[in-house]
């Protein structure tokens, strides 16, 4: 999670949402890949922590499907990117701050719980969690500020 909150700080430090997300291989402790939120600077509203992460380690492995692998990501994933996790059929999830408003894995429309999700990894949050989260306040709160300003 450490080396997701840094990518998150770069994701902040280049301007956009501060979501950084890794891909590890549980059974040797490699990291397979890193993602920051890049949806503004890439011109690409895919361009999500997860998903850069996701192609990166696909890229990396020679394989879309990356099971076995766990995505460690600083904030609860968005639908869009549980679609993507389940596809590449990732076998875990680690992630820091739960989401309550665009979360879509334990709040919204709670993904891996639908009946129409053919997979359904290992879910683990709120590692680090007020860290994560207090990064996100941090960036919101100075643009607001530079809005007022």
């Amino acid at each position: 999670m450490r080396i997701a909150l840094g990518a998150a700080q770069a994701a902040a430090d280049a301007g956009e949402t501060p979501v950084g997300a890794v891909v590890v291989d549980p059974a040797t402790g490699e990291v397979v890949a890193v993602g920051a939120n890049e949806p503004i600077g890439a011109h690409d509203p895919t361009a999500h922590a997860e998903i850069v992460a996701l192609r990166a380690a696909a890229q990396a492995r020679g394989n879309y499907r990356l099971t076995d692998l766990t995505l460690v990501v600083t904030l609860e994933p968005c639908a869009m990117c549980a679609g993507a996790i389940s596809h590449a059929r990732i076998g875990r999830v680690v992630y820091g701050a739960d989401d309550p408003k665009g979360g879509a894995v334990v709040h919204g429309p709670r993904f891996f719980d639908q009946p129409t999700c053919h997979w359904r990894p290992l879910i683990v949050g709120g590692v680090l969690a007020e860290e994560s989260a207090a990064l996100l306040r941090g960036f919101f709160r100075a643009r607001r500020k530079a809005r007022l300003d």
